[in-house]
């Protein structure tokens, strides 16, 4: 079953495609620039050790993200993931 959550609350090794990238402004063009855009499969990979940055894996390359702008990005995952 799917469900669509924030990426901030995935788990490491968990995958998902990004559904909603909200943001106005500056930091939802700064988001998008970046290649997080609706349809994107992305997979967390992992995070610091007070959960901030948060390291992702798309389009074979890997990008870190900070926990305030994952708050703006909704993504789909299936419920059997970890």
């Amino acid at each position: 079953m799917k469900s669509s959550i924030c990426l901030r609350r995935m788990k490491v090794n968990q995958k998902g495609i990004i559904r909603i990238v909200g943001g106005q402004g500056e930091m939802g063009r700064r988001i998008r620039d970046m290649g997080l855009v609706p349809g994107v499969d992305i997979q967390v990979v992992g995070r610091a050790p007070l959960n901030d940055p948060v390291a992702l894996r798309l389009r074979d390359f890997t990008l870190t993200l900070r926990n305030n702008e994952a708050d703006y990005i909704f993504v789909e995952t299936d419920d059997e993931n970890p």
